[in-house]
Parts: structure tokens; sequence; C-alpha cells
């Protein structure tokens, strides 16, 4: 197995309707490209890992605990182990760059999508 690959040799998995990640698994850590749809939802949820993440391009609309915020490129959110939280996409959609510690190996259950371009990097 290779050290390297590119987002569009990596597997879209479907984790909600209009959200669709590139993932990329570590054994500490799990990271996702994940590209919401616009106005795309992801809806209220928790879980045990830790969450660090960013917006790469568009907007989205993030409520973590009892806090909310618009976060558009270059946005930072820090999302601690089983506290509620959901996104919801900007008119432009979104392109989220998301690491889990330790790995979201519920994930791996999720539908595997066909190949298709990432939205992310255009090139």
């Amino acid at each position: 197995m290779s050290a390297f690959s590119t987002l569009k040799e990596t597997e879209r998995t479907q984790i909600w309707p209009g959200v669709v990640g590139r993932l990329v698994k570590g054994r500490n850590l799990t990271v996702g490209v994940v590209e919401v749809e616009p106005g795309g939802v992801v809806p209220e949820h928790h879980h045990s890992q830790e969450q660090i993440g960013f917006v790469i391009e568009g907007s989205v609309r993030c409520r973590c605990g009892g806090e909310e915020r618009e976060l558009g490129p270059g946005g930072t959110y820090h999302i601690v182990d089983d506290v509620p939280h959901e996104f919801t996409a900007g008119p432009g959609g979104a392109v989220l760059a998301d690491l889990f510690a330790p790995p979201r190996q519920d994930w791996d259950a999720l539908e595997v999508l066909p190949p298709a371009t990432p939205r992310w990097p255009r090139t």
C-alpha cells in the first residue's frame, strides 16, 4: 500500500443525503474532505471522537453545543467528544476538512459511491 494518493483516487462515502466524504484513514485518526451540497445539512449528532476542522471553500452555519457561527474559507472549529453539533451549507455549498481522533470506524459501514471528480481542488 502506497503512502501517497490524490483526492480524485480516494473513494467517496455517502455520509448523509447531500454530504459526501473522501476519507483518509490512519491508525490513530481519520481525515475527511467533506463536500456538502448547497443548503445541505449535516444533522445534529455527536460522537466519541474529538473533531477539528476548517472550511476550505464555500460557507457553513455551524452550531456546536450552545454556540452558533457562520464560517467561510479558513474558518475553523473544534468539537470535543460527545458534544451535539450540526452544519448547514450556504447557497454555494461547502468543502470542509475534518480530522477525527480516534478514527471514525463507524464510517466504515457507510455506502461507497462511484468515482467522481472532487469539487476541490479545482484542477
